[in-house]
């Protein structure tokens, strides 16, 4: 089995469970706030990849320091704008829109770095586009669009610049400090937001012990965090931004799965025209875009951002 097909597998297993944990979320919000939630899921993931990764951390250099930090900026800002989100939407609507950023990959890329995109990525971006707009807007019109999805919206621009920055930074970093230094930077900015939530009264922390919520912590710190963004880094090495965003793409369909399933959400018609939309629209710019890499390349052949 080739490398390349390895981190295709890899990338595809973090799409099923970071997929199927919307709905785990959304129910474990009913007992915390939502930076208490995240400060406990990533406090906990960072203590558990410190302690797995404890012989790669002792070997941390100043620009590795740098590339797991910035990383770990947008993965805060990912999961504050989901988590917030998920309060006022619903999992399969917040799975689709955070499946959007796929989208936004070689966008970005194109407007931030100059990479030259094929006409099928900006045709695959305007059906997104609409998708969106028949996800989020309802009949009534812009006035009444919902907070929480909006709220999403911003979480899936910062997971596109997540995936830039880990396919920048993976293939010349040590895996295992990458994946800690993000869960840990995350850790530490969403504690920093706890006392001036508190004190603004904003989002007052709080947290009501639970069988659900402990669930919801041990499944999403070690499951959808510390595996998966260790997967997520390795896998990235040997594939591009692109088509690691084609696998992520998975992740909304597992998460529509499972919300059907656990908590027998159905989608009305408006919401499943924009969903399957953005869905056609990631797979336009995906598989039609920009040549891959080969298959055990240790990164991208076009979308380098290092210069």
């Amino acid at each position: 089995m080739s490398r390349r097909l390895q981190a295709d597998i890899a990338l595809a297993v973090c799409a099923l469970i970071w997929g199927a944990t919307f709905v785990v979320v959304k129910d474990a919000l009913a007992f915390a706030s939502v930076f208490s939630f995240n400060a406990i899921r990533f406090l906990l993931a960072a203590i558990v990849m410190g302690i797995v990764y404890a012989r790669a951390l002792r070997k941390l250099d100043s620009a590795t320091l740098f590339a797991g930090a910035l990383i770990g900026v947008f993965t805060f800002g990912g999961y504050a704008f989901q988590t917030l989100g998920l309060k006022y939407t619903t999992p399969s609507k917040a799975a689709f829109i955070t499946g959007a950023g796929v989208v936004m990959v070689p966008v970005l890329l194109a407007i931030l770095w100059r990479r030259k995109v094929n006409r099928w990525v900006w045709m695959g971006a305007v059906v997104a586009l609409f998708g969106l707009y028949f996800l989020t807007v309802p009949h009534s019109g812009f006035s009444a669009l919902n907070t929480g999805d909006l709220l999403v919206l911003g979480c899936a621009v910062m997971f596109a610049f997540q995936i830039i920055f880990v396919a920048r930074y993976s293939p010349h970093h040590s895996v295992a400090a990458l994946s800690f230094l993000q869960v840990a930077m995350t850790a530490v900015l969403t504690a920093l937001c706890l006392p001036v939530l508190a004190a603004t009264r904003w989002e007052p922390p709080f947290v009501r012990w639970s069988p659900e919520l402990i669930g919801a912590i041990l499944i999403t710190a070690v499951g959808a965090t510390a595996l998966c963004f260790s997967l997520q880094v390795w896998g990235q090495q040997y594939t591009s931004p692109t088509h690691a965003a084609i696998l992520f793409s998975l992740e909304p369909v597992f998460a529509a799965l499972t919300s059907l399933i656990v908590a027998h959400e159905r989608l009305g018609a408006r919401v499943l025209s924009g969903a399957i939309l953005i869905f056609i629209g990631i797979l336009l710019a995906e598989l039609k875009g920009p040549a891959q890499a080969s298959a055990d390349s240790p990164g991208p052949v076009s979308e380098n951002i290092s210069n």
